[in-house]
C-alpha cells in the first residue's frame, strides 16, 4: 500500500514528461512479463517444453508492452503539450546512465541463454531466457533512471 502511495506522491511532484515515460517503461516492463509468464507457467504443469505454444504469446507479450508504451507516451504528451519534444542535458545524462546500466544487465543476462543452447535445451528454454534477460535489463535501466531523477547522480 505505501509503495502505491509513494508512486502517487512522486507522479505529483513535479516530473519532466521524460521522467514520466521513465515511470511508465518500467511499470510495463514489469506487469507485462508478470502476465506472460503467469499466463506460461500454467501450461508448463505435466507437459514437455517443446509441446508448449509459447511463441505467439511470447510476441503478443512484445507487442502489447511496445505498443502500450507508444499510447502511453503519446497520453503524456497530449496531456503535457508544453513540455512534448523538450529534452535538456539532465534527461540525455539520466537516459545514457540507464541506457548504460541495462546493456551491462543484458550483456552479463545472456550468457545464461548461450549456456542453455551450447547445452541443447529446448527452445522453450532458450527463448523465455533471452525475454527475461532483455526484461530484467528494461527493469534495471528503468530503476537507475528513476533514481537519477528522484536522488539525482
Amino acid at each position: 500500500m505505501s509503495t502505491i502511495l509513494d508512486i502517487e506522491s512522486a507522479w505529483e511532484r513535479q516530473m519532466t514528461i521524460e521522467e514520466k515515460g521513465v515511470w511508465i517503461y518500467g511499470i510495463l516492463a514489469v506487469v507485462v512479463p508478470i502476465v506472460y509468464f503467469v499466463s506460461i507457467g500454467g501450461q508448463i504443469a505435466g507437459r514437455s517444453a517443446s509441446e508448449i505454444d509459447y511463441a505467439s504469446q511470447l510476441l503478443t507479450a512484445i507487442g502489447a508492452a511496445i505498443v502500450l508504451a507508444i499510447v502511453a507516451n503519446i497520453i503524456i504528451a497530449i496531456l503535457s503539450p508544453k513540455e512534448a519534444g523538450m529534452k535538456d542535458e539532465r534527461d540525455r545524462r539520466i537516459s545514457h546512465l540507464g541506457e548504460r546500466v541495462g546493456f551491462y544487465v543484458l550483456g552479463v543476462l545472456v550468457l545464461a541463454p548461450l549456456a542453455l543452447a551450447l547445452l541443447r535445451y529446448d527452445q522453450f528454454w532458450i527463448a523465455n531466457s533471452i525475454y527475461l534477460a532483455s526484461v530484467l535489463a528494461a527493469v534495471a535501466s528503468a530503476a537507475v533512471r528513476v533514481v537519477a531523477y528522484r536522488r539525482g547522480f
